[in-house]
């Protein structure tokens, strides 16, 4: 058996997320299983680099899947072609990379990084591809409240409730907003992340900009370590996972 690791995107509006369940067969990941396993002619499961919740969309994702058939990487392009083929126009597979049979696209990812997209101008183009917002907003005191984040560890307060975390201490690498004329982007990345961190971190920002919390207020939310005490998850339509990061020469040989 060879493992094999795919480089992929997707547009995650009609999918219920990343990962497989019981109540559903429009996940990316299951769609991944049945195009694989019929095309390779073997049952085949892929293991993801982590899950997206539904409508999240992802720039860049790795998965890693065994396979009988050694010579993926060898005849690439006609593989890819007929992947592509088979996959619906909103999944794309860009990369088959061979690795050892110990890698783990979930496991040995270093670092992830997401965006979140915040349209200031009503755009018809840009339903389910970014988050609508209107009103007067303090980018300033916004931006305040974002460098609060690398005081902190636990971000317990921005983890879904009742996830079943062996921890919830993340490491921030960076956290910031860029600032267009039509859009507002938030970018941050770090070794983990918790279940519907980003959005929540992105909606209780979005609480500071508006006035509705104070930036000293939002550094007494994260040390409470209670949901509760967060603001609303700002909605999946508007975040990319956009970088996997893996250790250096990781993919070489």
């Amino acid at each position: 058996m060879q493992r094999y690791f795919i480089q992929l995107s997707y547009n995650g509006t009609a999918y219920h997320g990343w990962q497989i369940q019981e109540n559903t067969f429009q996940t990316v990941q299951q769609v991944l299983n049945e195009m694989l396993s019929k095309l390779l002619n073997s049952p085949v499961f892929v293991t993801g680099c982590g899950r997206t919740d539904a409508g999240v969309h992802a720039v860049e994702y790795f998965a890693h899947f065994d396979s009988v058939i050694n010579d993926l990487q060898l005849n690439q392009n006609k593989w890819l072609f007929k992947f592509n083929h088979a996959l619906p126009a909103d999944i794309a597979i860009q990369k088959i990379i061979p690795v050892s049979e110990k890698a783990n696209a979930r496991f040995d990812a270093i670092s992830r990084t997401y965006k979140y997209i915040i349209n200031r101008q009503k755009n018809p183009f840009l339903i389910n591809k970014s988050c609508f917002l209107y009103g007067d907003i303090n980018i300033p005191e916004m931006k305040k409240a974002t460098e609060i984040l690398f005081a902190h560890k636990d971000f317990s307060s921005f983890a879904k409730s009742n996830s079943q975390n062996f921890t919830n201490n993340c490491i921030i690498y960076k956290a910031e907003w860029e600032v267009g004329k039509e859009e507002l982007v938030f970018t941050i990345s770090a070794n983990r992340f918790l279940r519907n961190m980003v959005r929540a971190i992105v909606g209780t920002l979005l609480d500071v900009g508006k006035g509705r919390l104070s930036v000293e207020g939002f550094n007494e939310i994260i040390e409470s370590k209670t949901r509760s005490k967060a603001g609303f998850s700002a909605h999946a339509c508007g975040l990319y996972l956009t970088r996997v990061e893996y250790p250096q020469n990781y993919f070489n040989g």
